[in-house]
């Protein structure tokens, strides 16, 4: 009978090297990753804001053409067809991944909100200007604004840019 001995495998210091290569992989691609992720949930904000902005002009329009005046709603949402996914009506700060939120503030003002999934917020004043109601004659009736993106910093509960 003839002995036969396998040497089909690896010795232990090519696992050790491919460990190490793949650990430096692995500390290059994860930064990488969780940026692209944060790129991709500012876009999606961008996009509702963009559809907010949208929604606002053709409201002004709509009003201008009903009443004489343009004005936008109360609630920035209101002028969506459609509301983006994670609206909520609770009119507090938004407080679950993916959550969007209007805090009105009585006034006309007000903020939208949103929670991303890594768990910060961000926000948007809101300011729907002057309406035709609010003044006996309506002539001073003024289109409102909408804010840029705000970074909510909960520890400080201040507001600082993005």
């Amino acid at each position: 009978m003839k002995k036969t001995t396998s040497r089909n495998g690896f010795t232990l210091i090519e696992l050790i090297i491919v460990m190490v290569i793949l650990g430096i992989m692995a500390a290059v691609a994860v930064p990488k990753y969780l940026d692209s992720i944060a790129n991709a949930e500012a876009s999606a904000e961008d996009s509702v804001i963009s559809a907010i902005r949208g929604g606002l002009k053709q409201a002004a329009n709509n009003s201008l053409l009903a009443n004489g005046r343009a004005s936008w709603p109360t609630d920035p949402f209101d002028a969506l067809s459609e509301k983006p996914v994670g609206h909520s009506d609770d009119n507090d700060l938004a407080d679950t991944d993916g959550e969007w939120t209007f805090i009105d503030n009585g006034d006309g003002t007000g903020t939208i909100t949103h929670q991303r999934a890594d768990n910060s917020r961000y926000t948007w004043a809101y300011n729907s200007g002057v309406q035709e109601d609010d003044t006996a004659s309506g002539d001073d009736t003024a289109i409102g604004t909408l804010g840029p993106r705000v970074k909510y910093n909960a520890t400080a509960a201040t507001e600082a840019p993005a």
